[in-house]
C-alpha cells in the first residue's frame, strides 16, 4: 500500500475527518474484496484514485476501513465491492458497481445522473451519484439547541421544503427558489400563522427519477442515503453547501420558536426490488439490510415500494440508532415521524415482533430522550397499531381522527359518538390510564390524500397525470363536492365549501390532541383532485402565494383560530377530560341542541360541549351542527357575573367568522341558532 494509506479503525462507521486526513470504514460480510474510489469531479466517469483495500491489513470482522492521509472535507468517493452473484442465497454483489457509503453525510448528484445505469450490467460511475466527506463539527450554532417544547403547546406544519417556495410567485430569487435558503425567507410566514413544529417531508438523500417517465419523484419517500440531507434542496454547488444550509434552516426555524420534525425513511430504499438499481445496501450487504426471502428469491414488500429494511438486523439497527443520534446531535432537529413504522416492528423474516429491538431503543435511547418520537403505526403489508404501537413515548397520527371528523362533517350517518371520542383525545384508541392525549397527532389531510380544498370540491380522485392509469391513490376518501365536482362558478358551492374549510379546522384546532394541518390548506391549495402527487413536482403541488392574496379572508380565520385556541389551555389538556381528578381539573360536559342531552343515534348531525377549567377561568362552550338545516342550541348559563361572547360562527362573512375574545359580540342568553353545517365557539367573560 502507498505511504498515505494506513489500515485505519473500525470505527467510526462512514468517513470521518481527522487533521491529518479521513478514516474511511464501511460493512460487508460476504464480499471478497473492497475498493475505495477517490474522485475529483461529480460526473467523472474514471476515478482519480482507485484504492484496494487489503484483507488482511484494512479488515477487523466484517468491517473494512483505511486511513487516507492529506484528504479534506469535501472530498467525494464511493465503494466498489466484489463477491458472489447468488440471488439463490440473497447476494448480489456487482464489481462494476459505484457504492454509496450507507454512512455518507452528503451526498452530491451530478447533472449526468442516471438511475437506470443502476438498474443495466456495467461500469456506472459517471452517472452515479457520489458519497462526500464531512466534518461535522465544522459549523458555529451560535448556542442554538433542540427546542424540546412539549406537545401541548404544538401545531404541526406538514411542510415540504421544495414546494414552499418552488413557486415563482414566492417573490424569491430563482437561485433559492424550492431550497432550505427559500424557506428562511418565509419563516415569518410560518410564524405569523402560529406554527410551532414544521414536519418536513422527507429531507434524506432521495432518487428523484424514481416514478414513471418523465416526472420525477416529488414527495422523496425513495432514499438512497439516510444521513444525508438531500442535496436538490441546496441552493450551493459546493458539495458540503446541503449540509450547512440545513443547518442555517433549523438555526432559523429555532430563533422564531419553531420546532424541525423530520419525516424519516427507514421501511425501504430507492433500490426497489429484483429489478431495481443497484445504488448501495444491495451491492454492500443484501440479506443484512433486506427482508430477503431465500426460497423465493424475492424481496418481501411489506412497503408496497418493492423492498423492505431488515430495521431489526443488529447492522441495521445500529445504523438508523446512529443515524437518529446524527440528526439530533449535529443537525439539531427535534423530532422524527417514522413513516409506515409498523415495518420497524417485523422481525428479521418479517414476522410480527411483540417487542421489537429497533423501537425499543430508539425509545429508550437517552440522546433521543428528548425528542419527539412519531409513528405513522401501519404499514402496506396489513399491519395497523394505531392504539397498540409500543412503547410509552411514541406519539401516533391518529387516522381514526381524520376518517372520523371527515365523515361527521360531511353528514354520514352513526358518526356523532365517534366524533365525541375524537375530540376528547380518542380515549377508545388509547385506553391505556395515564396516557397523554396530546400522543394523538390530530389531523384532517396530510401530503398522502386530498388537501383540504379538493376534500371539498371532489367526490373522485383524478390521477390522471401520474401515468398510472388513474390506478393510484385511494379510492375511499370520505369527501364531499359539495354539488359540483371541481372548480365551480357557483356562489352557493363556494360558500359552502369555505365553511366546510373552517368547519374541518375548528373541530381540529378544538379537539385533545395535537393538531397537524398541511402545507398550503389555510389558502386554499388545490391538486385538482390529484390524491396520490407523489411525482407531481410542478404548479399542481407546489405553494402558490398568490393564494395568501385571493384567499386573505381564510388565512385571517386560520391565524385567529390557532391564536385563540393555543392560548386557552382548555383546548389542549395532556389527560382526559372525562377523568377529572381535582374540581380544578379541566371537564367537558356533552350536551345536544338541548342541554345536558347529546344525542348520539344513528341520525344525529349535531353535538356541542362545555369546557371548563377553573384554575384558569376558562369557559368555553362549541356547538357543531353537520345537518342541512338550521339547529337551535340551548346555552348553559355562563359563571356567575360572566355573559356568553361569540368568537367563531363558520357561517358567517369574513372579519365576523371569527373574532378575538375581547371584541366578540355578547351572545343571546338562553340558545343560539347555529346555520346548517357550521360550527359556534361561545366564551364566557
Amino acid at each position: 500500500m502507498k505511504g498515505d494509506v494506513l489500515p485505519g479503525k473500525s470505527y467510526p462507521l462512514g468517513a470521518t475527518v481527522y487533521p491529518e486526513g479521513v478514516n474511511f470504514c464501511i460493512f460487508s460480510k460476504s464480499c471478497n474484496a473492497v475498493e475505495l474510489l477517490l474522485f475529483d469531479v461529480v460526473d467523472d466517469g474514471v476515478p482519480s484514485r482507485v484504492i484496494r483495500l487489503d484483507s488482511v491489513l484494512n479488515r477487523s470482522f466484517y468491517y473494512w476501513h483505511a486511513f487516507i492521509r492529506g484528504l479534506k472535507p469535501g472530498q467525494l468517493y464511493g465503494y466498489r465491492i466484489f463477491g458472489p452473484y447468488e440471488p439463490s442465497r440473497g447476494l448480489f454483489y456487482d464489481g462494476q458497481k459505484l457504492l454509496l457509503d450507507p454512512y455518507a453525510l452528503a451526498v452530491s448528484v451530478g447533472k449526468n445522473y442516471d438511475r437506470g445505469r443502476a438498474c443495466r450490467p456495467g461500469d456506472n460511475c459517471a452517472w452515479a451519484a457520489k458519497s462526500v466527506v464531512v466534518d461535522p463539527s465544522a459549523y458555529d450554532w451560535e448556542g442554538d439547541e433542540p427546542l424540546r417544547s412539549p406537545y401541548d403547546s404544538n401545531v404541526i406544519y406538514e411542510l415540504h421544503v421544495g414546494g414552499f417556495t418552488r413557486h415563482e410567485s414566492s417573490g424569491l430569487p430563482e437561485n433559492i427558489r424550492g431550497t432550505y435558503a427559500g424557506l428562511i425567507e418565509k419563516v415569518g410566514y410560518l410564524k405569523d400563522l402560529g406554527i410551532t413544529s414544521v414536519e418536513l417531508m422527507p429531507v434524506q438523500q432521495f432518487d428523484d427519477q424514481d416514478a414513471p417517465y418523465p416526472l420525477k419523484n416529488y414527495w422523496g419517500y425513495s432514499p438512497m442515503a439516510f444521513f444525508a440531507p438531500h442535496c436538490g434542496y441546496s441552493s450551493s454547488r459546493d458539495p458540503l453547501g446541503p449540509v450547512n444550509e440545513f443547518r442555517d434552516m433549523v438555526k432559523c426555524l429555532h430563533r422564531q420558536g419553531i420546532e424541525v420534525i423530520m419525516d424519516v425513511v427507514f421501511n425501504h430504499t430507492a433500490e426497489a426490488g429484483r429489478d431495481g438499481p443497484t445504488f448501495s445496501f444491495r451491492g454492500i450487504e443484501n440479506t443484512s439490510y433486506y427482508i430477503y426471502n431465500l426460497a423465493g428469491q424475492r424481496y418481501e414488500n411489506f412497503t408496497g415500494c418493492g423492498n423492505t429494511v431488515n430495521t431489526n438486523f443488529s447492522i441495521v439497527r445500529r445504523m438508523i440508532i446512529d443515524c437518529l443520534r446524527y440528526w439530533v446531535q449535529q443537525m439539531h432537529v427535534d423530532g422524527f415521524r417514522f413513516d409506515l413504522a409498523s415495518v420497524m416492528s417485523r422481525g428479521e423474516c418479517g414476522e410480527p415482533l411483540e417487542r421489537p429491538p429497533i423501537l425499543w431503543s430508539i425509545e429508550s435511547d437517552p440522546v433521543l430522550s428528548g425528542t419527539k418520537i412519531i409513528a405513522e403505526a401501519w404499514d402496506a403489508g396489513g399491519l395497523y397499531q394505531v392504539g397498540s404501537f409500543i412503547g410509552e413515548r411514541f406519539a401516533e397520527w391518529n387516522s381514526h381522527f381524520r376518517d372520523d371528523v371527515r365523515r361527521f362533517v360531511k353528514g354520514d350517518l352513526g358518526m356523532s359518538f365517534k366524533l365525541s371520542n375524537r375530540i376528547v383525545g380518542s380515549p377508545d384508541v388509547y385506553p391505556e390510564p395515564g396516557r397523554e392525549t396530546n400522543r394523538s397527532i390530530n389531523f384532517i389531510t396530510c401530503h398522502d390524500g386530498f388537501t383540504l380544498n379538493d376534500l371539498v370540491s371532489y367526490n373522485e380522485k383524478h390521477n390522471a397525470a401520474n401515468l398510472e392509469g388513474d390506478m393510484d391513490g385511494y379510492r375511499l376518501n370520505h369527501s364531499w363536492n359539495c354539488g359540483i365536482e371541481g372548480p365551480s362558478a357557483d356562489p352557493a358551492v363556494e360558500e359552502l365549501r369555505l365553511r366546510q374549510i373552517k368547519n374541518f379546522l375548528t373541530i381540529l384546532l378544538t379537539a385533545q390532541g395535537t393538531p397537524m394541518m398541511l402545507m398550503g390548506d389555510e389558502v386554499r391549495r388545490t391538486q385538482k383532485g390529484n390524491n396520490n402527487a407523489y411525482c407531481q413536482d410542478s404548479a399542481l403541488s407546489w405553494f402558490d402565494w398568490n393564494l395568501t392574496e385571493k384567499n386573505a379572508d381564510l388565512l385571517r380565520f386560520v391565524r385567529g383560530l390557532i391564536r385563540f385556541t393555543r392560548s386557552y389551555s382548555v383546548f389542549h389538556q395532556r389527560h382526559v377530560l372525562i377523568r377529572p381528578v381535582s374540581h380544578n381539573d379541566a371537564t367537558i360536559t356533552w350536551h345536544g341542541v338541548r342541554r345536558g342531552r347529546p344525542d348520539f343515534s344513528e341520525h344525529s348531525h349535531s353535538i356541542a360541549f362545555e369546557l371548563k377549567a377553573p384554575a384558569r377561568g376558562e369557559h368555553v362552550f362549541v356547538m357543531i351542527n353537520a345537518f342541512w338545516e338550521p339547529l337551535s342550541f340551548e346555552i348553559p348559563p355562563p359563571w356567575a357575573d360572566r355573559t356568553w361572547h361569540r368568537v367563531i360562527d363558520t357561517s358567517l362573512p369574513a372579519g365576523q367568522d371569527y373574532l378575538p375574545p375581547e371584541q366578540a359580540p355578547q351572545a343571546s342568553s338562553g340558545a343560539y341558532c347555529v346555520c346548517s353545517r357550521s360550527v359556534v365557539v361561545l366564551v364566557s367573560q
